[in-house]
């Protein structure tokens, strides 16, 4: 997994529509790039709004926000359209950005063992670099943006 003062990869992959999004894009910004499992599931849904109903008090204290899944275009399109979401969502259909990232890897959910997205999250400052990583174990999904600015007044 990158970790904090890894450089983040240049570029980030394809977005709801079908735009390269590269890490250019957010220059004089701090990105938060939050990679989720799934589009229209429960817990990803949460996180999801939870950084909407935040985005303008996370985009005044200097943060962009931008999803990560291996959700294709068109189901993204749709859960952004579902959900109202402000931000952009990357479609990482051949695991090239979560395998980046280290954060594919394998899951168990009901005797299941299986492979998919580790729900976490990066914070990368305005020089590429990664300056806070939240955890798998760490993160809550209806209170996702508040571990963001919280950890960012300390």
């Amino acid at each position: 997994m990158l970790d904090i003062n890894d450089k983040a990869p240049g570029l980030l992959g394809r977005d709801e529509s079908g735009r390269e999004v590269s890490l250019a894009d957010f220059k004089g910004k701090k990105l938060v790039l939050y990679f989720y499992p799934k589009d229209m599931t429960s817990g990803c849904t949460a996180e999801a709004c939870n950084l909407r109903d935040n985005y303008d008090e996370l985009r005044a204290r200097g943060y962009e926000v931008l999803g990560v899944s291996v959700d294709d275009e068109k189901k993204h399109r749709r859960f952004i359209e579902k959900n109202g979401l402000p931000f952009h969502l990357i479609a990482d259909t051949e695991k090239r950005l979560v395998e980046q990232f280290g954060v594919w890897g394998e899951k168990k959910m009901c005797g299941r063992t299986y492979m998919g997205t580790l729900r976490t999250t990066f914070i990368i400052g305005e020089d590429g670099a990664i300056e806070r990583v939240i955890t798998p174990k760490e993160i809550k999904v209806k209170d996702h943006a508040a571990q963001i600015l919280k950890q960012a007044n300390e």
